[in-house]
């Protein structure tokens, strides 16, 4: 094991331990807990959000796309451009609003509130299938985690995904939704440095331009916006859609929106986070394109193009503390998922299901112990390393964002949906997702994304159910 990788290692994971605990306040209330009862300012917002986005793919997935097929594939980046501004846009202000109009700190709650459903199916519902999807998600993050650490720092999986685990469970046991935010701020100020600083070093070691278009000549790769040599075009449209309409539905993203001091500053929160994405995903597809010409003969493992880059140019230490970016982009996106789930499993679940209601310090006390468990429990789901990140994280992704997704857009934009749309919504888009990949054979030769058929039949089955029980309500209501 080289010992300056590990001194790299763990002052990176020694600063993130100080971040968290320098940030870290007392919790006194779940509402601390779960949402920093909405204090935070619009830069912390911002940048927390899109930290939680960016994950291990910023540094891996999307750049090897632009290495392999070229800037053909530059698209999926718009579309996620396109789809996180629609969500500051649209559903940022609406949903902290309305979210603090209902006193409701999880999107559940909010759910159930909005649609005055008594009967506790709708939370109950959303919080089971939230928590599924989000635990999936969490567990292709650890894989993932535990690979970089194997492959950059030479640590035993098992052991360096246990020591990462640890320290994020650490302060988002202690600090909550803040102390969260805080250390997603630290790691998306070091990962942006470390996207940017990469690419332009790498650029005049090739030796700029006329190197990356000769290599890619050689290479068969088209250097155009508009080709693509090994899947259509079509199909990289449709992927960017369906990477770019999951936002919507994205409880560890938005529910960052609510954490907001003031909703009037929500603007200045777009477009500083908006400028964060748009830096990031250019510096990354700036990874994949000066790649082709540092690697001229490709790689054994495309998706370490970053990795690898950085080792050849700078000495191991810095190199080492570089290639904690990638670790940064992973545990930013981890710790959300982590207390989200662990809120919806104490206010969504203990609080409002068991009799008699307990306290707020208990429902407190149970928000940070299923911090602990979601952790372990997805880490039993990353021991199998058999499963592929980027296909897990896809399907993770189409689930939340096709049963989810519709569902937001809705609640905030059309006051004739109800409770019975809103459960079908769910349902529909949860089983489209699950079944499509069978389905789609059948239905078409063109594979096409589970986001968009679940997305757009989930959105169909709740205006349609809440209009046909639209007297149902009514007469619910008056009783």
């Amino acid at each position: 094991m080289n010992t300056a990788l590990l001194a790299a290692f763990a002052a990176y994971f020694i600063i993130l331990l100080a971040v968290g605990l320098f940030s870290h306040k007392k919790q006194t209330s779940s509402s601390d807990f779960i949402i920093g009862n909405r204090s935070l300012n619009f830069w912390l917002v911002a940048l927390s959000a899109h930290a939680s986005d960016m994950s291990a793919w910023l540094f891996m997935a999307f750049p090897v796309m632009i290495f392999v097929l070229g800037p053909s594939q530059v698209w999926v980046a718009i579309g996620l451009l396109l789809g996180m501004f629609l969500n500051w846009q649209f559903v940022a202000p609406r949903l902290r609003s309305m979210t603090e109009g209902y006193e409701s700190y999880t999107l559940p709650s909010f759910f159930e509130k909005r649609f005055a459903d008594t009967s506790g199916l709708l939370r109950f519902t959303s919080a089971v299938v939230m928590t599924i999807f989000l635990t999936h998600y969490l567990s292709a993050g650890m894989i993932a985690m535990g690979d970089l650490l194997e492959s950059i720092f030479e640590l035993n999986y098992y052991f360096g995904l246990s020591v990462a685990i640890c320290v994020v469970v650490t302060y988002t046991f202690f600090g909550g939704f803040t102390t969260v935010a805080w250390t997603d701020l630290f790691q998306a100020v070091f990962l942006i440095l470390m996207i940017i600083l990469v690419p332009f070093v790498a650029y005049q070691w090739v030796g700029g331009w006329s190197a990356i278009d000769q290599a890619a000549a050689q290479q068969e790769i088209s250097l155009s916006f508009f080709s693509d040599g090994n899947s259509s075009f079509l199909n990289t449209l449709a992927v960017a859609f369906a990477w770019g309409v999951g936002y919507f539905g994205m409880p560890h993203i938005i529910t960052k929106f609510m954490g907001i001091r003031d909703v009037a500053d929500m603007h200045k929160s777009k477009w500083l986070g908006m400028s964060w994405q748009l830096v990031a995903l250019s510096a990354s597809a700036c990874v994949g394109l000066v790649g082709i010409a540092f690697f001229p003969s490709g790689l054994e493992k495309p998706a370490m193009v970053f990795v690898e880059m950085v080792k050849q140019i700078f000495p191991v230490f810095f190199g080492g503390f570089i290639l904690c970016g990638v670790i940064a982009a992973n545990m930013s996106t981890m710790d959300s998922q982590i207390l989200v789930c662990s809120s919806i499993i104490s206010e969504d679940l203990y609080r409002h299901f068991y009799f008699p209601p307990p306290d707020d310090k208990r429902v407190l006390l149970v928000s940070r112990i299923s911090v602990i468990l979601v952790a372990l429990v997805a880490m039993v789901f990353a021991m199998d390393r058999s499963a592929t990140v980027l296909d897990t994280v896809f399907y993770s992704w189409s689930g939340l964002g096709s049963a989810f997704g519709p569902l937001v857009l809705m609640s905030l934009y059309v006051p004739m949906a109800n409770k019975y749309g809103a459960f079908s919504g769910i349902v529909v888009g949860t089983l489209i997702v699950m079944v499509w990949p069978s389905l789609n054979p059948l239905v078409m030769d063109f594979e096409l994304p589970p986001m968009i058929p679940g997305f757009l039949l989930s959105g169909v089955a709740i205006y349609l159910v809440s209009r046909l029980t639209k007297s149902k309500v009514a007469i619910s209501a008056a009783s």
